[in-house]
């Protein structure tokens, strides 16, 4: 069969199943979980793979579920991810009333994707036309949130790095993958689409706690330090040097108070705010963080507040492979019109994608069929063909692509990619973030 019998034959059967998959992103949608707590929806993943006779493993980084095409092959592996996790959004109307999670970033939508193309793959029967592999991963954590909860993990030695990819670059279980693919959802985009990124901002995380001195507040604030007084300087210090940043560094810095204090009537003594810091480049991100601190700390120097920064490493600046994007894009244009297939350029988001693209080739396009701005109450899906039916089938396009052929469009891809970092230097760098 040629490449194109192959693509044709692979989405006809993700069609014949598109009721299954679709009420499979509806029952991910009703029941959001946060990071590192997946447990619902892992197990619908894994109950998936096992309905399709695919080998897999489970608790992975706590909830991640990896399976493979094959049980074993020669040549490369190719991964389609997608992410276990919500983020939290309590004024959704499918927000967990308890935790506050909902799938406000699509993340159902693209586990869908990626089971699609499992089952477009796996009932299609054209595995033994492919060399090498493809391995189907629910990665928890992206959003990355909680980060008390995740100090707390880290502490009881339970995660290494506070994101999902990252503990999974971690624990080894990207070292047999060659080549990685995922998609987001576009945001205020209900007509069918495809934006192909290139990069986009990475971040640093930080956790600021002012501890002062509790007093009356009415009738002794003076025997007090007030915690609060020092975060809002420390704040005012942060928007002071905003007109520093380089534009083209695409410099973000959004910090929020988490703990204002305890009670109205006392000077509050202990106030915990957290932020990000994010860029373009690590370069950038390196150099403003250390302007952001000195900021923060100026706030505890002028009350005489006691002040704790904590750096957590966050994610690496996303470097999209261009080869991999190409062939993603020529399998787009197949099915639609070129005016449906856009370059996005550079995105100020922020995904653990970012970090696995350093190490090996890798992709994230976004794609259309829902409405709404990301991260908000009004994000929802109106066309799910579009939204996680078509995503599967381009995912599936491209892996036929890139293993028929003795694989030589996957190895010629591997070939040209540059690493920016070894797995060794890349978590000797994280490591080393952590202050």
């Amino acid at each position: 069969m040629t490449n194109e019998e192959l693509k044709k034959l692979v989405c006809k059967t993700i069609d014949d199943n598109a009721e299954k998959l679709i009420a499979l992103a509806k029952k991910i949608d009703e029941s959001p979980e946060l990071g590192f707590k997946e447990n619902k929806t892992s197990q619908i993943v894994a109950n998936f793979f096992e309905e399709l006779n695919l080998p897999y493993k489970n608790n992975l980084a706590i909830t991640g579920v990896k399976a493979k095409l094959k049980n074993s092959s020669e040549g490369p592996n190719v991964a389609i991810l997608g992410e276990l996790d919500a983020v939290l959004c309590p004024t959704s109307s499918k927000a967990d009333p308890l935790t506050g999670a909902a799938h406000a970033c699509g993340h159902n939508l693209q586990l869908t994707a990626m089971m699609g193309a499992a089952l477009g793959l796996k009932l299609s029967n054209i595995a033994d036309k492919l060399h090498g592999n493809v391995t189907f991963m629910g990665v928890p954590a992206e959003e990355f949130i909680e980060i008390e909860y995740r100090e707390k993990l880290h502490k009881e030695g339970k995660i290494h790095f506070f994101g999902g990819k990252q503990e999974l670059i971690y624990l080894g279980e990207f070292d047999d993958v060659d080549i990685s693919m995922m998609m987001h959802s576009d945001k205020n985009t209900p007509e069918t689409k495809v934006s192909v990124g290139d990069t986009s901002n990475g971040f640093m995380a930080k956790t600021i706690q002012y501890i002062g001195k509790t007093a009356h507040a009415a009738e002794a604030p003076h025997e007090g330090v007030n915690a609060l007084n020092a975060a809002m300087i420390g704040l005012m210090g942060i928007n002071a040097l905003r007109e520093t940043f380089i534009d083209e560094d695409h410099v973000r810095v959004h910090p929020i108070i988490t703990k204002g204090g305890d009670t109205v009537n006392s000077v509050p003594c202990d106030v915990r705010l957290e932020t990000y810091v994010r860029a373009k480049s690590m370069k950038s991100i390196e150099n403003t963080h250390i302007k952001v601190d000195n900021a923060l700390k100026a706030g505890g120097y002028a009350v005489g507040a006691e002040t704790i920064v904590k750096t957590i490493p966050g994610y690496l600046p996303l470097n999209c492979s261009k080869d991999l994007n190409n062939l993603f894009v020529d399998n787009a244009l197949s099915i639609l019109p070129k005016e449906q297939v856009v370059n996005a350029g550079h995105f100020g988001a922020s995904t653990d994608m970012g970090d696995l693209s350093h190490i090996i080739p890798t992709i994230h396009p976004f794609i259309g069929g829902v409405d709404g701005a990301l991260h908000t109450e009004d994000f929802h899906a109106v066309d799910y063909s579009s939204a996680a039916l078509l995503p599967a089938k381009l995912f599936a396009m491209t892996i036929v692509d890139l293993l028929s052929n003795e694989a030589e469009k996957a190895k010629e891809i591997k070939s040209n990619f540059k690493p920016l970092l070894t797995k060794e230097e890349y978590v000797a760098m994280m490591e080393n973030y952590f202050s």
